[in-house]
């Protein structure tokens, strides 16, 4: 079994990377609980509870929180013209 590496061994480049990553994970992540809070749950595919469940807990490199924008939000009903 290969050494694990520590933080003092990866390149600059690597490190800068996982930094970039980790923020942006963490940006995706507040704004999905921000909208699953405010939206009403008639505008989600399922629980609310369970949405807010898995973005907040489960690391995913963004795919997630991504997700529930994707799939996860019904779009507003249309004005009537």
């Amino acid at each position: 079994m290969a050494a694990r590496k520590q933080w003092s061994d990866l390149s600059e480049r690597t490190r800068r990377l996982l930094i970039t990553t980790a923020v942006a994970e963490g940006i995706l992540k507040v704004a999905a609980l921000a909208d699953i809070k405010r939206r009403p749950a008639s505008q989600i595919r399922g629980p609310k509870w369970l949405w807010a469940a898995v973005v907040a807990v489960v690391s995913s490199a963004g795919v997630l929180p991504i997700s529930y924008f994707v799939v996860g939000r019904r779009r507003p009903p249309a004005p009537p013209d």
